[in-house]
């Protein structure tokens, strides 16, 4: 009788210990996803307000038939300060916010799950994922965020290209477009957005991965330095927005007919268009250059700002 009762209580103490741990482990789960959403909406606000002025630039030559060259593109930004004032240069940027702070704590939120998840699939847990499994988090991560937040992407863009008395806020270009243009136009453009942010996210988050893990491996140190990941992150960007750039210039084109004069079509149609009336390399790398300049200095602002926050927090924590 006394060992039944003895059996009985080692079990239910095993019961309560098992129950108590996973609801550590759930809590703790819930504080890294929380960890990973704030450290990647701080990561994405910085980045997007560093390099406003050339995102505004480079969008601008996009959807129009202008040559670009790097002096046109600095006489747009002197001549825009001249007329409309200093402020203006980031035209567009409160738009930009709305949609980068969601988009930039998804995406860095659903990559950490989602090597959580290949890790745990591939037997890598706790480990750095192996190339193809590290590309696919990067991908997945890349089409999620884009695939919530796409409509904030299409306003901020359509603010970039007009002048402000067409549209007065953000909630102004909803409404417009949802009278004038119909509600389908807030989700123009989507097909070649996934189409790019797969190779370019996929790419970005693989070679910042790809280049942290070679950097352990040969430093013999467990953390890069700041400006050392800012280098990774410079690369990673250089690589993604190079290899995705024309179906980025696609994409605005589509996003921006509606108020630029071009018709709506599809992307094989606006592809078409923009060889047609510009060639292909001039027409679908134009601005390619302004990239260069702005996306290796966001995305090591980035995913510098995503991992030092991730540590401090931890910290915190601990």
């Amino acid at each position: 009788m006394d060992n039944g009762v003895q059996e009985g209580s080692v079990r239910l103490g095993e019961d309560a210990e098992a129950v108590l741990a996973g609801a550590v482990s759930t809590k703790r789960d819930h504080r890294q996803v929380l960890s990973s959403l704030l450290s990647g909406a701080l990561a994405g606000a910085l980045a997007k307000t560093a390099v406003a002025p050339l995102d505004r630039t480079k969008i601008i030559f996009q959807v129009s038939s202008k040559r670009f060259s790097a002096k046109e593109a600095f006489r747009l930004l002197y001549f825009t300060y001249l007329n409309e004032g200093f402020l203006s240069l980031w035209r567009g940027n409160s738009a930009t916010m709305v949609r980068v702070i969601p988009y930039a704590a998804i995406q860095f939120s659903a990559h950490e799950e989602y090597k959580r998840i290949l890790g745990h699939y591939y037997g890598f847990r706790g480990e750095a994922l192996p190339p193809w499994p590290r590309l696919l988090a990067g991908a997945l991560a890349g089409t999620t965020a884009a695939s919530l937040t796409y409509p904030l992407d299409l306003v901020r863009a359509r603010m970039a290209v007009t002048p402000k008395e067409m549209y007065s806020n953000i909630f102004h270009v909803f409404i417009r477009i949802s009278r004038e243009e119909g509600l389908k136009t807030l989700y123009f453009g989507f097909t070649p957005t996934v189409l790019g942010v797969i190779p370019y996210a996929g790419l970005s988050f693989f070679t910042y991965e790809s280049l942290k893990s070679l950097h352990r491996e040969y430093s013999g140190r467990p953390q890069p330095y700041p400006f050392e990941r800012m280098v990774f992150g410079a690369c990673a960007g250089l690589i993604g927005q190079s290899a995705s750039y024309p179906l980025d210039v696609v994409r605005r084109r589509m996003q921006t007919a509606g108020v630029t004069g071009h018709q709506h079509g599809s992307i094989l149609s606006t592809l078409r268009s923009i060889v047609r009336e510009e060639g292909a390399v001039r027409g679908l790398y134009k601005g390619l250059s302004m990239n260069w300049l702005k996306g290796p200095i966001a995305v090591g602002i980035s995913f510098t700002t995503f991992d030092l926050m991730q540590i401090l927090l931890r910290q915190l924590q601990s």
